[in-house]
């Protein structure tokens, strides 16, 4: 499986929190021959089971991404312009300048546009740009846009995705579809490799908006352990290193109260076995991820966390290493493939 082309694939589609329709399409195309059952939960989650070779009943370990991006919606219409309202964490200063497409009645192109400096007043000119005065232009005379758009319609980024040198791809929505790239290798290593443990791969939806499709599914698959996969923050200029993880140096393995120690010390083994290189990431309190969600359902779920380096999160260039999102996938494929029938995440060595 072609890293570059399943990444190019999977970030230049739009699916907005909520909106994720598009990407779970791909997915059904994607998992379909790396998997034994395919399905989806009530939510929109995607499952995709792959049967292990244990005694049943086995236990079930499940990799969940999530699948949705950060965007935005129609929140008016002026005179054929779109007045806009945030889907997820969007920082409006990337904002002005930028191609969209409007998911109305049919898909529009637009541009993200705002008042000229020439007349914007001196004293306002250094300060960030308020929602109102930040709109979309599709182009189209006023009575076309009433009839094609309504309030409420996505708006997502319109992004090719790139190669920079060094092996760096930059785009839309690497936050978080590295990761679901990651997992799909994952899947793909998998078919050539035996697993005791049933492995669900879950592509989760909702995740920007409140971990949505993690609560939902995990409470669905029911899993003896889980690992969540996501992004971190990559070495960039204006971060203290204490706060970010060298981009092309592997994946990172969170360390906190949200992962189970047996769990974590599981991963390292298994990345060190295997000579792929890691960073630790350590997380204090609520990390932020499908991971917090996961932890807490039904009874409780010993889980851990595989990240991504991602630099200039939550902007339409976000920057990733292609070899550290497949060592991610080769670590995923690895930890289920060395999983004992017999093993359990327990308390027992807990001091």
């Amino acid at each position: 499986m072609e890293t570059i082309s399943l990444l190019r694939k999977l970030t230049e589609l739009p699916g907005l929190s909520g909106h994720e329709q598009p990407v779970r399409q791909l997915l059904q195309e994607l998992w379909s021959p790396l998997v034994d059952e395919l399905s989806e939960d009530r939510l929109g989650s995607m499952i995709g089971l792959r049967q292990g070779s244990g005694a049943v009943p086995r236990p079930r370990l499940m990799l969940a991404a999530h699948m949705d991006e950060i965007g935005l919606r129609v929140a008016g219409i002026e005179r054929g312009f779109l007045r806009l309202a945030e889907v997820g964490g969007i920082d409006r200063r990337v904002l002005p300048g930028l191609e969209v497409v409007v998911h109305g009645k049919r898909d529009l192109h637009g541009v993200i546009g705002m008042r000229p400096p020439h007349v914007i007043p001196h004293d306002q000119r250094d300060k960030p740009i308020p929602w109102a005065e930040l709109f979309v232009d599709v182009g189209l005379p006023e009575a076309e846009v009433d009839e094609w758009v309504r309030v409420g319609d996505p708006i997502s980024f319109y992004r090719q995705m790139v190669e920079l040198q060094g092996g760096l791809v930059a785009g839309k929505a690497f936050d978080n579809r590295a990761s679901v790239a990651a997992v799909t290798l994952a899947l793909h290593a998998l078919t050539r490799m035996s697993h005791a443990w049933d492995v669900v791969a879950v592509a989760t939806v909702q995740e920007e908006v409140g971990l949505y499709g993690a609560t939902t599914s995990a409470y669905h698959v029911a899993p003896d352990l889980a690992i969540a996969i996501d992004v971190t923050f990559a070495r960039q200029a204006g971060l203290s290193d204490d706060r970010v993880f060298a981009i092309g140096e592997g994946p990172t393995i969170g360390i906190g109260p949200n992962f189970h120690p047996q769990v974590v010390e599981k991963l390292k083994s298994t990345a060190d076995a295997h000579e792929i290189p890691y960073h630790v990431e350590p997380a204090p309190g609520r990390s932020g991820t499908d991971a917090w969600a996961i932890q807490v359902s039904r009874e409780g779920v010993p889980t851990g966390l595989v990240s991504i380096p991602v630099r200039y999160m939550h902007q339409p260039v976000e920057t990733a290493a292609v070899k550290d999102i497949e060592r991610a996938g080769r670590l995923l494929a690895a930890f289920a493939a060395g999983l004992a029938a017999d093993f359990r995440p327990g308390w027992e060595d807990e001091a």
